[in-house]
């Protein structure tokens, strides 16, 4: 049996369907490339659109392969010394490059992230006649050279890392006043070394940006009295307590463990209270981290020149994410633009349906999944789906060709029909 093929007729279609189509198709583009081309526009403002959260927040069958797209989907690293020691140096040699600073404003920035080289001073025109630092220094319990007196320069010093604590400080005080009545003589000069160890350990006080950071991860009680002092965000003391960190790491444990577990609506709403109480330890723990990153980075924006500061802000660190969010924000930005002009239409609608695939297959609303907070209510099908399947039937039809570019395109390379009787 013979079977006939009867080639496709748009003509068939209605002309009001096909408006529709044409007009469903720059919808969806304009969209598309909306979305995209706002979100390439945040990258000029301080805080730049990234998809790190939404997949930080994946869930379904993919949501491990999602999450670890972001190199730190728990933000762990930003509770780790090293890490952000490591990370703060690169950003330091990005900044110094970009603004091309120069000698003194490079090392006042090295100052902030780790104390003045010198260490701390004031001046004194002469400690009391026969007064040994060592026996002071070895009274207050203070390191040794922790603080000493420069001759040559005439300036009481502490040493830029070991600084004084407040504790050392009073006995010190304890120690020149005891000095004083022992001596007999004129008290003047220890009135002098008193006011200056009140000042410079009033200004070796202040902890180096690293060292700040040292004392909120590492729980450095008298160090941490410091910063608590110094520094207050939202009226919470900015401090990170270490087994604090180690309790945050233990209900991440908690959490994965249930999730892998839970089939039931019961265990899926008792892991979302898991979820909430997990991401309120997080922020506690990682947002002082955050905000000193962000004191520290004022901070150095206060060193430029107003030509330097002209030049914008400084190259991020390229990290895996930085792909991510660049191929995310281009793939909107281009397949809208094809799809509002009609040009390789087809190619296009099946790439943003692929693009919206991988936007769906992240937080898929699916029965036996954790559901996300939101103010809609899914399943199986959400807004997203909706569109893809748009995009799918667009790629079915030749809607480019109805209106658009490929018409062009599709006449300037079609044979020409030879005339019957030739």
């Amino acid at each position: 049996m013979k079977v006939t093929r009867v080639p496709a007729d748009f003509r068939k279609i209605s002309w009001l369907a096909v408006a529709l189509l044409v007009v469903l198709r720059i919808s969806i583009g304009w969209h598309l490339f909306y979305e995209g081309m706002w979100k390439l526009n945040t990258r000029r403002t301080a805080t730049p659109w990234t998809a790190e959260g939404y997949l930080k927040n994946a869930t379904g069958p993919l949501r491990t392969k999602f999450r670890d797209m972001t190199g730190d989907p728990n933000d762990l690293k930003w509770l780790d010394f090293d890490a952000m020691s490591a990370k703060w140096d690169a950003w330091r040699d990005r900044f110094v490059s970009h603004y091309q600073l120069s000698e003194d404003q490079q090392k006042r920035l090295s100052a902030l992230i780790d104390g003045p080289e010198g260490g701390f001073s004031v001046g004194l025109e002469a400690p009391p006649s026969g007064f040994e630092f060592d026996d002071a220094i070895k009274a207050a319990g203070a390191p040794k050279d922790a603080i000493k007196y420069d001759a040559k320069s005439k300036r009481l010093i502490v040493d830029g890392k070991q600084h004084l604590l407040p504790s050392e400080r009073a006995k010190l005080v304890d120690f020149v006043e005891e000095a004083k009545k022992k001596a007999g003589g004129d008290p003047a000069s220890y009135d002098k070394l008193v006011t200056a160890i009140e000042q410079v350990a009033t200004r070796a006080s202040k902890l180096s940006f690293r060292e700040r950071l040292a004392a909120m991860l590492n729980g450095d009680p008298e160090r941490v009295g410091i910063i608590q002092k110094s520094k207050k965000e939202n009226d919470e003391e900015l401090v990170v307590v270490v087994g604090e960190v180690k309790f945050y790491k233990g209900l991440i444990k908690r959490y994965e463990d249930n999730y892998a577990n839970a089939k039931t609506k019961y265990q899926w709403d008792h892991l979302g209270q898991q979820w909430t109480e997990l991401q309120a330890k997080r922020r506690s723990l990682v947002g002082p981290v955050q905000a000193l990153e962000k004191d520290l980075m004022e901070d150095a924006d206060k060193l430029l020149t107003e030509e330097q500061f002209a030049l914008g802000a400084a190259p991020a660190a390229v990290t895996e994410m930085t792909h991510i969010n660049n191929r995310t924000m281009w793939g909107l930005a281009i397949f809208g633009f094809l799809l509002m002009m009609g040009l390789f239409t087809r190619i296009s609608a099946l790439g943003g349906a692929a693009l919206l695939s991988l936007f769906y297959m992240a937080m898929p609303p699916w029965p036996g999944v954790q559901e996300i907070p939101s103010i809609e209510h899914n399943l199986i099908v959400n807004k997203v789906l909706i569109e893809m399947i748009a995009l799918l039937a667009v790629a079915a039809m030749p809607s480019g060709k109805w209106f658009g570019v490929d018409a062009i395109v599709s006449s300037l390379f079609r044979r020409p029909q030879e005339r019957p009787g030739k």
